[in-house]
């Protein structure tokens, strides 16, 4: 029987982020805090006020950057116009390799940078913290929804504005058609890159463990890198949108701690369910 790649891929991100939102810093086991007294609409009114201040935080936040962030914005505007130099060669190189790449790898790759998917998945992370009441899972539910939907709009602008010509139209890396509604002229930056990896990269971040770090976001790279092989995009539409989507999670997960929106890592005495997986045993234990 044959299994579509996308819904495996699809289970698999689901898993992982349900057994992130808990780690429990001392012997790296998901652990779930105790449900809030609140009733649902309490906390769905919550968390649309918490999405729509991250949104309105990110597209505030460069008014008031200082020297730091001025440097920083600096050389990612640096970086990319950098990478510009192997845009061409970068393509050529990339689309050579698109024969060998398994048909499953590029169906993930080109479906997971999607919105309907993409905002299928974030929605049902933050759909099960709403019915658990689970506010550690809430939260990342908040940031998914408020960082991808940012990106999102930054993206859908970006593209239309700028007008930079796809590899695949035969023109120069520095072609520009602005205000464009044509698809072949929205390359910059590349919209699969930002969703994909806006989610993986605010998933990532419940992690302590570097090394799981690091596979999230290798997995959040597929999406990036098959728009490279299938010549939608240059190397810098896909540089700057994995840029863009640091920022933008940083900054949303940033305004989240500081308004104190979410006090679950100062609750003392809440129960803590633990999921314990072993050799020949699965079960939950909450702890006092």
């Amino acid at each position: 029987m044959h299994t579509n790649p996308t819904i495996i891929f699809i289970l698999l991100l689901v898993f992982v982020s349900f057994t992130v939102y808990s780690q429990n810093s001392e012997d790296s086991i998901d652990s779930l805090d105790t449900q809030t007294p609140e009733s649902v609409w309490q906390l769905l009114k919550h968390d649309g006020t918490s999405i729509f201040g991250g949104i309105k935080h990110t597209y505030t936040q460069p008014f008031k950057w200082k020297g730091k962030d001025w440097a920083t914005f600096g050389g990612v505007i640096a970086g990319t116009a950098a990478l510009l130099t192997i845009d061409k060669p970068a393509n050529t190189y990339f689309t050579d390799q698109s024969k060998d790449i398994p048909n499953g790898i590029r169906e993930i790759g080109f479906r997971f940078g999607k919105p309907a998917l993409n905002y299928g998945l974030t929605t049902s992370v933050y759909a099960l913290g709403l019915l658990t009441k689970n506010e550690k899972i809430r939260k990342t539910g908040v940031l998914l929804i408020a960082s991808a939907t940012a990106g999102g709009l930054i993206q859908t602008v970006s593209k239309t504005l700028v007008g930079r010509a796809r590899p695949s139209m035969g023109e120069e890396n520095l072609s520009f058609h602005f205000w464009s509604d044509e698809p072949g002229y929205h390359s910059f930056p590349s919209g699969h890159t930002i969703l994909s990896f806006t989610t993986a990269y605010a998933i990532g971040k419940q992690f302590n463990n570097p090394y799981l770090k690091a596979g999230i976001y290798a997995v959040g790279l597929v999406s990036p890198v098959s728009r490279l092989w299938e010549g939608a995009h240059w190397l810098t539409d896909v540089a700057l949108g994995v840029a863009i989507s640091i920022v933008i999670v940083d900054g949303i997960d940033n305004y989240l701690k500081k308004t104190e929106r979410y006090t679950y890592r100062n609750k003392k005495n809440a129960i803590r369910w633990n999921l314990k997986l072993g050799a020949g045993q699965i079960g939950v234990v909450g702890r006092f």
